[in-house]
């Protein structure tokens, strides 16, 4: 069971909650039985994708190396600067957001603006830096580029450079692998059969994680807990296998937008993973849906209007904390305006309380489709949990939509035409460059 981690809650999702926009029990059954014969076959034989995800909670082989990797980078840099694409730099990010007090400031690059890369080189102090470097691929051409820059700028700075850098890509050769051996530097293997956006519970996310002083084997602890329910015992009970069935009933009521909606700060970084995770998995035919990650109360002074009183095409998925009584009283002194009385002996996580109830309540009065999940903590276990949640339902929606999980076709078209531009080739290259 994972209730000790999360609950989650579909009944205002369904047409007796919010009316004919809502989910049809009858079809959200049917979902669940032509998932049924799906979901043991899957872990008894899964693709060659899907093994190292479904592996990875119940494993602790890696964990020791991982940690002494971590514990050699807190004791002699004060910074460490991770290099990635995607899930490659995604992952630490996504982890990072429930960090701990740490002595190490770690920072994550994850794109190409000249700018941006100039300052953070400007602002470096090389001597107590260090450089985590990730490509599956190892032929990813920005983390590349970035490589190029912040390593040129190590070897004008430190004699014995390449002992600050380390690099996580698979050892088959490729670019990467072959730059980091002729330079020395340490290298890491990544599973060749793990996707960059699934990799987040393997070493690419977990020695950021581990640096900034993160428990990883919570980590790991809440997504084995969460992997034992989905792929065991009734159906019913999977939590993961009816988000996948309720995702299909609702897109056949023309839901075509996927909301993820946060209140805790700590979970911004799982918005931003599932963001990936979803699109970049599922967005490969007409049954997809676009997700969106939906930050509160900000949203609530941006975006809540359009939510309520635009197109209702959209599923909201809101993640609840019950924080009431925690957090900094919003108490005024005796004096204050006598308007102010109803805040009396509030929290600032009874206001987020509040406004939780208050949001659910508008959406489902609009006959808005609203599933919730309610966490008495964030802490890495739940965090674990909830990340395999989401890699479950995905794989389990795309087995129903017909899709591959694992591949991304389109981002490869969109790679080959950038390295045709760089090449120099004529043709749409050129009229891009005179533009």
């Amino acid at each position: 069971m994972t209730d000790h981690l999360y609950q989650q809650n579909l009944d205002s999702a369904f047409e007796a909650a919010v009316g004919e926009l809502g989910a049809n029990r009858e079809r959200f059954q049917h979902w669940l039985d032509k998932l049924a014969p799906a979901i043991p076959a899957l872990r008894a034989l899964p693709q060659r994708e899907a093994e190292p995800v479904l592996a990875l909670p119940n494993d602790v082989a890696d964990l020791a190396e991982i940690e002494a990797i971590a514990a050699e980078i807190r004791s002699n840099y004060s910074t460490l600067v991770v290099v990635g694409m995607g899930g490659s730099s995604l992952s630490g990010e996504t982890l990072a957001f429930i960090r701990k007090p740490g002595k190490v400031a770690v920072r994550f690059v994850d794109n190409i603006d000249p700018h941006s890369l100039s300052a953070l080189t400007e602002s470096l102090d090389c001597k107590t830096t260090g450089f985590l470097i990730i490509s599956k691929s190892g032929g990813t051409v920005e983390t590349l580029a970035q490589t190029s820059v912040l390593l040129r700028h190590a070897k004008m700075r430190l004699k014995d450079y390449h002992k600050h850098f380390t690099i996580i890509t698979i050892t088959d050769g490729n670019v990467l692998h072959t730059l980091a051996k002729a330079h020395n530097i340490r290298v890491l293997a990544h599973d060749p059969k793990l996707g960059g956006r699934f990799s987040i519970l393997s070493s690419v996310g977990l020695i950021p994680a581990a640096v900034m002083g993160l428990d990883i084997r919570a980590l790991r602890k809440g997504a084995a807990a969460v992997l034992e329910a989905s792929f065991t015992g009734d159906l019913k009970q999977s939590p993961a296998a009816q988000g996948a069935a309720l995702q299909m009933c609702l897109r056949e009521k023309q839901v075509r937008m996927n909301v993820l909606m946060h209140y805790c700060d700590r979970l911004g970084g799982l918005a931003n993973w599932f963001r990936q995770c979803w699109g970049e998995s599922l967005g490969k035919c007409d049954m997809a849906t676009t997700p969106i990650r939906s930050r509160m109360t900000t949203d609530q002074h941006s975006q809540l209007q359009l939510y309520l009183d635009g197109p209702k095409d959209k599923f909201f998925s809101l993640m609840l904390l019950d924080s009431s009584g925690q957090g900094e009283a919003i108490d005024f002194d005796n004096n204050a305006d006598p308007r102010l009385a109803f805040l009396k002996g509030r929290t600032l996580g009874d206001l987020m309380v509040a406004e939780q109830r208050a949001t659910i309540s508008s959406l489902q009065g609009r006959g808005i489709p609203v599933r919730s999940f309610t966490m008495k903590d964030v802490n890495e276990e739940v965090l674990g949990g909830l990340l395999m949640h989401f890699a479950i339902e995905i794989m389990f929606t795309a087995k129903l939509m017909g899709v591959d999980a694992f591949d991304q076709p389109a981002v490869e078209d969109s790679k080959k035409f950038a390295l045709k531009y760089l090449a120099g080739d004529e043709g749409e290259g050129e009229k891009l460059k005179r533009a």
